[in-house]
């Protein structure tokens, strides 16, 4: 049930509120930006994502006036600020395909075609550290990412710092890739994909000075049935033995060798060892820090949002 300070819709409700947006995707280029296991049509692109893209096109033009408004006031030259969207959830709920699809609609809007994706893989520290530490097993938790680097780089983005780098992290090695960076150059919107993203708390529990959540204009949390999610993890996990695990370099290589009798549960025993403990004591309990709550149906379909 969502919290009384949000106003709950259905996908029906929602996808009337696209007003007059176009369309701009074809089905080619969605092709190129489902990920793994999950089959997005531009049906649901045209009610889900084009009333989404309408709402945060809105923010956008009130955020530049709003900052238009202090520039004047302050009697400086009027400049853009990177207009930050965030989007969290489990592994395996469906962000990365989310992100990008908003980010190619984004992207054809006439106002601010420069809309840069970032994820927090990269920001992970390296193996090497956490084998260091002793946390190799809790990889993907909030202590194992460097989150003073991650706040570095949105302080720096929000300052309209000319170029700033983000590390690249290949989910082949499953590792940060050495002397390797994104550039970022002053977009107009950014992207910010991640688990913990939402998270107030320092690794020690306490609160830091800067968490990477007030750097957020708008933020959007994608949600599902925990039985739902475990499904999609096991079915993502049987799909990448077929593919990614099998490449050459690949950090999951003897997972692709498992017999199919037994991979389902290697699949589930993952999913309780590490990925439900996270979600549950971690990311879960950030939900209702998102402007928007995007529900999801056994099927990925979007069955209800939550607009704060």
């Amino acid at each position: 049930m969502a919290p009384d300070d949000y106003l709950v819709m259905s996908s029906a409700e929602w996808a009337g509120l696209r007003a007059s947006t176009p369309l701009t995707l074809s089905e080619e280029d969605l092709a190129a930006l489902r990920g793994v296991n999950e089959d997005i049509s531009l049906e649901d692109v045209a009610n889900i994502y084009l009333p989404l893209s309408r709402l945060i096109n809105l923010h956008v033009s009130a955020a530049r006036n709003l900052d238009s408004i202090k520039d004047t006031f302050l009697g400086r030259p009027a400049k853009r600020q990177t207009y930050v969207v965030a989007v969290a959830g489990s592994v395996a709920v469906g962000k990365s395909t989310f992100a990008r699809v908003l980010q190619a609609l984004m992207a054809r809007w006439p106002d601010h075609p420069r809309v840069d994706l970032i994820t927090t893989d990269g920001f992970l520290h390296p193996n090497a550290r956490l084998v260091a530490d002793g946390i190799m097993h809790r990889k993907g938790f909030p202590e194992s990412y460097d989150r003073k680097r991650m706040v570095k780089f949105l302080s720096d983005l929000k300052a309209g710092t000319p170029e700033i780098t983000a590390p690249v992290y290949s989910h082949i090695s499953y590792d940060i890739v050495p002397d390797q960076f994104f550039k970022v150059s002053q977009p107009d919107i950014l992207i910010f994909e991640g688990l913990n993203v939402l998270q107030t708390e320092g690794n020690d529990g306490q609160k830091p000075g800067s968490i990477v959540s007030d750097f957020f204009d708008f933020s959007i949390y994608l949600d599902a049935e925990e039985g739902d999610i475990e499904r999609w993890y096991v079915e993502r996990f049987l799909m990448l033995q077929r593919t990614a695990f099998r490449a050459r370099g690949a950090y999951f290589r003897e997972l692709a060798d498992l017999p199919p009798e037994k991979s389902p549960d290697a699949a589930r025993k993952i999913w309780h060892d590490i990925n439900r403990p996270n979600l549950l004591e971690n990311i879960l309990p950030t939900r209702e820090r998102a402007s928007l709550v995007v529900r999801k149906a056994s099927d990925h379909s979007v069955k209800e949002l939550w607009l704060r």
